[in-house]
């Protein structure tokens, strides 16, 4: 996971520079002699820059692909850096001392879009797969196997896609003839099916977002990596998480600040006692500025929140009032 951009693992030929990676560095001060844990590592940018700086660093991802990344950066670091593969959902049992930052980039990849056969993108001709451990139910599961009201219902909750029941309705009626298998498949029938005014995104942009979010479980692993960051963090611990579309930052909003995620409270009825508060109040959230946006199209859409913990105990794991999606899949990993 991780927005960046470059190509090989070879930092000095192709530089991974990660989106907001000043603002997270600054986020995160000081990190001279710190002890960050990178929980999306990616192709190690920002490790590689949290290195830089003087941190010591703990690198995780699930997807097996990252290993030319971490073996170079291990070869430059290698007492300050190590490395676990996992899910950052599990970074407070994946880490076995106490950090003094958490860095969560939540997205997919340039390193993954850029690889037609892990099936992302849809600009570029692959199997319709999607899946970043590389097991699991996988995108062309769900297509051809989820009804139709099913597959309408995942795009609109996890794509926000308006157009969903068109789309399904046409999906439903091709893998009726034969299975849907292919990334440039789906896409060039979604666009045939709810077409595209010039300048506006692919139509296809949204559907792909639900699918993939469907098919790695990445809202379930953004709110048990946030309460395992909150779990691992002694006070004055820093959380920077970086997130790429408006379902996840309502999330991490809320996450931070949970009383401003709840219900108004009556003066007609007895006053809830409101709980000892997990992260202190943070700054506003950070947005790419157009440097950076004309350099990487891909950080317009990008938010940076932060938060300091706090000396209360870390709260169980729990989902109400986060504002997430409801729509449950079948049988996802």
């Amino acid at each position: 996971m991780g927005q960046e951009h470059g190509n090989g693992p070879g930092y000095s030929d192709a530089p991974h520079v990660p989106v907001l990676l000043a603002e997270v560095l600054a986020a995160l001060q000081p990190l001279e002699g710190a002890r960050i844990v990178d929980g999306t590592f990616g192709a190690g940018g920002y490790s590689r820059a949290l290195l830089d700086a003087g941190a010591s660093v703990i690198g995780i991802d699930r997807d097996p692909n990252v290993a030319p990344f971490v073996t170079a950066l291990a070869a430059d670091f290698p007492g300050p850096f190590s490395f676990v593969a996992g899910r950052f959902s599990e970074l407070d049992t994946l880490v076995d001392e106490p950090a003094d930052g958490v860095v969560l980039d939540i997205g997919v990849s340039s390193m993954q879009l850029d690889e037609a056969e892990r099936g992302f993108s849809f600009m570029r001709e692959g199997p319709l797969d999607m899946r970043m451990s590389g097991s699991g139910t996988s995108a062309a599961d769900l297509v051809n196997e989820l009804d139709e009201t099913e597959l309408a219902n995942l795009l609109f909750s996890f794509g926000e896609e308006r157009k969903s029941r068109r789309i399904a309705a046409a999906v439903a009626r091709v893998r009726a003839e034969k299975p849907i298998t292919t990334t440039l498949e789906l896409a060039q029938l979604i666009e045939k099916t709810i077409g595209r005014k010039p300048g506006d995104a692919h139509p296809a942009t949204r559907s792909f977002q639900a699918l993939r979010i469907a098919v790695n479980g990445e809202f379930d692993q953004l709110v048990e990596g946030l309460f395992a960051a909150e779990r691992l963090l002694p006070e004055g611990g820093r959380l920077a998480v970086v997130t790429f579309h408006s379902l996840e930052d309502r999330i991490v909003k809320r996450f931070f600040a949970p009383e401003k995620g709840g219900p108004a409270q009556s003066r007609h009825l007895p006053q809830q006692v409101a709980e000892d508060l997990r992260w202190k109040p943070v700054a506003k959230p950070v947005k790419a500025g157009d440097a950076e946006t004309a350099r990487n199209p891909r950080a317009r859409s990008a938010t940076l929140r932060m938060g300091v913990r706090t000396a209360a105990p870390a709260r169980e794991v729990k989902t109400a009032g986060l504002g997430m999606p409801s729509f449950k899949t079948r049988g996802v990993a």
